[in-house]
């Protein structure tokens, strides 16, 4: 699959589909089946772990290495 900027889906995010996924579905389905099972303080810690831990990852893979300032004072 060639990369362009005109491209919809890019490698990147794709991936960022994929960590988002990861972090909200898959904690939010355990969180389901162990609560279920009766495990429902286990199920909530699960799914907050999971939640946070893709906060974390989609901060530090893009939004940490965004270069966010303002101009630059400017003289006249």
């Amino acid at each position: 699959m060639a990369e362009t900027q005109d491209s919809l889906l890019t490698r990147s995010r794709l991936l960022l589909i994929a960590v988002v996924t990861a972090g909200i579905v898959v904690p939010g389905l355990l969180r389901r089946f162990l609560g279920e099972a009766g495990y429902t303080d286990l199920g909530m810690l699960v799914f907050v772990l999971g939640y946070a831990g893709m906060v974390v990852v989609v901060w530090y893979g893009w939004l940490r290495p965004l270069d966010i300032t303002g101009p630059e004072d400017q003289e006249f």
